[in-house]
């Protein structure tokens, strides 16, 4: 018998809680640690929807990268949504478990999975900030390498192996040869990539003066989306408890997606 928190170890044993930000809420949010576990359902977010199609789909177990609670309710009511996904969880005997910064610091997590889906060669930690058990390098962003390109046909590149709706970007007039990549809101990072020598930044969330940052530093900026840009991890964060526990039925999410749409 497989159980909620037998899945929660193996989720640290990969990106360990100690490589989460000390403002992060990981690990088992809601439910039983001792509860049986035949199915799993992983998704992105533990959102309405999310929480519906793990009851619909018989899961005993969400695993998700963002939280389902960031900052401590006052309540729990079905006043709000936070409150609402709780006690539709509760009331279905549904866990839930997150890995939120330390999956994106963690070796495999969501930067090398962004990496990797961009196609980057030679990456590597830029910042490393901590070591994991097996003694190997973990921090936020990622760089790496590609055979030299013109910014446009890069840009569109990002945008297809993302499937993105649309991208935002500054084109600072310039051939992309070293990327860095940071997933989700890493705008704030930029002089991280600048300091590494990047020449590109993919990442999402960028606030208006950050696109100015990029534009007066000379550096291309592609803001790719959140959910974009860090929604490929969760296959490798079902193949992963399909290795471990090859018992479970894992199930990825099939109808959760960015409500943002573009003209």
């Amino acid at each position: 018998m497989r159980t909620v928190q037998d899945v929660e170890r193996a989720i640290f044993d990969w990106a360990p809680a100690g490589l989460a930000e000390d403002w992060d809420n990981v690990g088992l949010l809601c439910g039983d640690a001792g509860q049986e576990v035949t199915r799993v359902l992983v998704a992105l977010d533990p959102f309405e929807g999310v929480c519906r199609e793990a009851h619909e789909r018989g899961a005993q177990l969400l695993v998700t990268h963002h939280p389902l609670i960031f900052v401590p309710p006052h309540a729990v009511t079905g006043r709000d949504s936070i409150g609402r996904c709780i006690l539709y969880l509760a009331r279905h005997g549904i866990s839930a478990i997150n890995a939120h910064t330390n999956l994106d610091c963690a070796v495999g997590g969501v930067n090398d999975v962004l990496a990797q889906r961009l196609g980057l060669s030679d990456v590597h930690v830029i910042g490393p900030q901590k070591t994991d058990a097996q003694g190997r390098t973990c921090g936020l962003l990622r760089a790496g390498t590609v055979a030299e390109t013109d910014f446009a046909a890069f840009a569109a590149h990002v945008k297809k192996a993302l499937c993105c709706k649309g991208i935002r970007y500054v084109d600072a007039g310039k051939p992309v040869r070293s990327v860095a990549v940071g997933g989700g809101a890493c705008g704030s990072e930029l002089l991280d990539a600048v300091e590494a020598g990047c020449d590109t930044f993919v990442t999402a969330d960028v606030k208006y003066n950050q696109f100015w940052d990029a534009h007066d530093l000379g550096v291309n900026l592609i803001d790719a989306g959140h959910f974009e840009t860090e929604n490929p991890v969760c296959e490798a964060i079902a193949a992963y408890l399909r290795e471990i526990f090859p018992e479970l039925e894992i199930l990825l999410a099939e109808k959760h997606a960015s409500p943002i749409e573009y003209l």
